[in-house]
């Protein structure tokens, strides 16, 4: 007999932090984030993350990326990546399995998301990828820590909310404000690549890049099996 029950998300964990409320929840035979009654990812896919590292990677001069094997070279050879939101973890393994990073990365806000990762239930995702030598994980709100840091990045991976037009809270909108695109073109390098992730295409964001300083803007698709295609938005700092 059918049993509707059996299709409800099961809570894992809840917590409520300074920019609400994040949850973890099993659906399945998939774990899913949800921020303030907002569903941000889970582990069901992926490919469009993947998609958002490896891309930006393939956007960079060529004389920015290391031939050699960085990961065998030691941290600090080749780009420096910027992952900004861990998430599910895909987008932190896509990284990892990729030797010509030289550094990576990531700014997680959310102390729940750092947990689950390091002893929770989204640990075996990401696993590997926190054991690399060229991984740091980062707890600090991404605008915060760029403004902060003297680091240069060769990219910037945005993975924070469900793109520029559909944000978590509403303090996340100055990140794609002329402000915080600023912030994020003075801590690349020349060259360097942004990536921005989003649930759909966003015209007006083209626009903001343009407006700001921003070169090479285009966007990258990814088929979802439901909706429209997921979207990756680029944008370079010119040289």
């Amino acid at each position: 007999m059918y049993a509707p029950e059996q299709d409800r998300p099961a809570v894992l964990d809840r917590r409520t932090g300074p920019y609400g409320e994040v949850v973890l929840r099993r659906h399945g035979d998939r774990l899913e984030i949800i921020a303030n009654g907002c569903f941000l990812m889970d582990t069901s896919d992926g490919r469009s993350e993947r998609l958002l590292v490896r891309s930006a990677l393939a956007a960079l001069p060529s004389e920015a990326v290391a031939a050699d094997d960085a990961s065998a070279a030691g941290p600090g050879v080749g780009p420096h990546l910027l992952l900004g939101g861990l998430g599910v973890g895909f987008s932190l393994d896509e990284a990892a399995a990729e030797t010509r990073w030289g550094r990576i990365t990531v700014v997680e806000r959310e102390a729940a998301v750092l947990d689950w990762h390091r002893s929770g239930p989204l640990g075996p995702y990401s696993a590997t990828a926190r054991a690399d030598a060229r991984t740091q994980l980062v707890h600090a709100d991404l605008l915060d820590h760029l403004r902060d840091t003297r680091d240069r990045y060769d990219v910037l991976c945005l993975d924070i909310d469900n793109g520029p037009d559909w944000t978590v809270t509403d303090g996340n909108r100055s990140l794609y404000s002329p402000a915080g695109l600023a912030a994020c073109r003075e801590r690349l390098a020349p060259g360097g690549v942004l990536a921005v992730w989003s649930a759909g295409h966003s015209a007006a964001f083209a626009e903001v890049l343009r407006n700001n300083g921003f070169c090479a803007v285009r966007t990258e698709e990814t088929p979802v099996a439901r909706g429209v295609p997921d979207v990756v938005h680029f944008a370079t700092r010119p040289a």
